[in-house]
């Protein structure tokens, strides 16, 4: 098993930056696909950025391109979000995921490993 603790997020304003951590305890995370959702007030939990095991390969969703960037130390057994030009609508909790599939990318379903979250507002 592992156990996933997210830290970082906060308030930031309009066109700022901020870093999220997902630091793994337990089993190394370095043996699991990693990803990062969010999840707004009143919405569905949406994928954001996933990054393969070794950090070899990643995909972010569309409104993210361009802005956020996934990676991974797998001596330090975090994965991390870098977030920059927030916007309004990035405002959300934002959870690490690792996944128990052997898919790339993995399925939804296969993130069996989540942390608690990290909430992020951005003021417009």
């Amino acid at each position: 098993q592992v156990q996933l603790a997210e830290s970082g997020g906060g308030l930031v304003q309009a066109g700022g930056s901020l870093r999220l951590s997902c630091a793994g305890t337990g089993r190394p995370l370095r043996s699991y696909p990693v990803a990062w959702f969010r999840q707004a007030p009143g919405k569905e939990r949406d994928f954001v950025a996933g990054i393969t095991w070794d950090g070899g390969d990643t995909y972010y969703r569309d409104s993210v391109k361009g802005r956020f960037t996934i990676s991974r130390d797998n001596a330090k057994n975090t994965v991390f979000l870098q977030m920059n030009s927030l916007k309004a609508e990035d405002t959300a909790v934002y959870y690490c995921a690792a996944s128990l599939g052997s898919s790339w990318p993995p399925r939804n379903y296969e993130y069996g490993y989540w942390g608690q979250g990290t909430q992020v507002t951005v003021s417009s």
